[in-house]
């Protein structure tokens, strides 16, 4: 491995501590070295090498500092991507990048000027589902689409308390939150979408922020997909389900790789990604015998880490980013 990237986070919150964190100081390519924190300092508890600002100016002046991790809540995203690409540092942006498209052109368009990339944070292509889902489109066992329902729910009937959630500033609500995610795995597995219909209302006591949310796309070969997030489902349905001229899949929208990183574990640990027990999805088609076969088919080992290895790459040695800003720019027209 090169030289490592420094990288600095600029939160410490549960998108710092969980999602990026574990991967930046477990991956050889990368040194965690700095975090920007307002108020308590958390993240010398974790990381005792680690420097702490509390200014995001003083941070952003510190010239060892290559890449900056824009984990901020999503109405700041905007601003801080801007800050740091003026300060001449590579950048990565949680999802959902920007509130409008508009303000992800601006980035890229600084970003060119000033000779460094943009890179957006969507780990859930590395979900152990979607992986087998993929797997098991590309296997031709279902045939041709018609159909893909892709949810992600919760119950949280109560109004949480992260304002840049619940208050209607720029990128809230569900839609931007979650919708995000099903979104960009549409994208990935079917690239750009023909035409959408879609819907979202609130429906929580006192919200004021979407917390239901659907979309009908169409993608080219006449192929389907409906998206629906929704904030009140006390049974969450399967998250992927798909239905071919010659098969279905179903399977519980989950990835262990989440609980996990919460429960301390870390992405070097042999079972880390390996899906619980008994969430394994199952496959029905009919075979070239026309004799119909069900299978249960194991989920891929989830690898959040694949993301930051085409990070390193990128950045050091100029290979591809598979999250494409082309794409990010189609996702956040379906967003607005």
């Amino acid at each position: 491995m090169e030289k490592p990237i420094i990288t600095a986070l600029l939160a410490y919150g549960m998108s710092g501590k969980v999602f990026h964190a574990p991967f930046f100081e477990t991956n050889s390519g990368f040194n965690l070295y700095a975090v920007l924190e307002r108020n308590s300092q958390k993240a010398i508890l974790d990381y005792p090498n680690i420097k702490s600002y509390s200014s995001i100016t003083d941070l952003l002046a510190d010239d060892k500092i290559e890449l900056i991790v824009v984990n901020t809540p999503n109405n700041t995203h905007f601003e801080c991507a801007k800050l740091a690409l003026e300060a001449n540092k590579h950048v990565l942006i949680e999802k959902p990048a920007t509130a409008t498209v508009k303000e992800f052109e601006q980035l890229l368009t600084l970003a060119k000027k000033v000779n460094k990339k943009i890179f957006v944070y969507h780990n859930r292509r590395w979900s152990s589902d979607i992986m087998s889902t993929k797997k098991i489109i590309k296997s031709g066992k279902l045939g041709d689409i018609i159909e893909v329902h892709l949810r992600f729910d919760r119950y949280r009937n109560e109004i949480g308390v992260k304002s840049f959630k619940e208050n209607p500033v720029a990128a809230s609500g569900i839609w931007y939150d979650l919708g995000s995610h099903l979104i960009d795995q549409a994208i990935s597995v079917f690239g750009k979408p023909i035409n959408n219909y879609s819907y979202k209302n609130h429906y929580r006591e006192n919200s004021q922020v979407d917390d239901f949310a659907f979309m009908h796309l169409t993608f080219p070969n006449k192929i389907n997909v409906f998206i629906t997030t929704s904030m009140l489902v006390a049974k969450p349905q399967p998250g992927i389900v798909i239905h071919g001229t010659k098969g279905s899949f179903i399977k519980e929208f989950c990835d262990e790789q989440e609980n996990q990183l919460i429960a301390g574990m870390l992405p070097t640990n042999p079972n880390f990604g390996i899906e619980k027990p008994n969430k394994e999805g199952k496959l029905t088609y009919y075979n070239t015998n026309n004799e119909l076969i069900s299978e249960i088919i194991q989920s891929e080992k989830g690898n959040f880490n694949g993301l930051f290895e085409e990070l390193y790459q990128s950045i050091r040695n100029e290979k591809p980013f598979s999250i494409d800003n082309q794409q990010i720019i189609e996702q956040l027209k379906l967003l607005v």
